[in-house]
């Protein structure tokens, strides 16, 4: 199981151990739970980890969302060469809501 290592009401470390076997430990041992985090306060339960803010601006996070390179260059040949505009449908509708998830502000 795992635990962590409370230390004047902060998280020191976190370890694996079996609860039962002698465990030397410079503070006490709490069965961790999903928000105990090294560094974090403990008050008879964990405290959450803060969320950060995602800084990045819009066109960040919309690049690595983007349909690639080469899924466009396919599209765009099927729609142009094979008039088959399906694949140039389907690659707008992608990046319409890559856009909408991340606006310009």
């Amino acid at each position: 199981m795992k635990y962590a290592i409370v230390k004047d009401s902060i998280v020191t470390n976190m370890v694996e151990w079996d609860g039962v076997s002698d465990f030397p430990v410079d503070g006490e041992l709490i069965q961790a739970d999903k928000s105990a985090w090294i560094g974090g306060e403990y008050n008879g339960s964990f405290v959450a980890r803060p969320v950060e803010p995602d800084v990045r601006t819009y066109d960040q996070k919309r690049k690595g969302e983007y349909p690639s390179l080469d899924e466009l260059i396919v599209a765009l040949w099927e729609g142009v060469v094979e008039e088959r505009m399906a694949s140039v449908t389907r690659l707008e509708a992608e990046r319409q809501a890559v856009k909408a998830r991340h606006p310009k502000v």
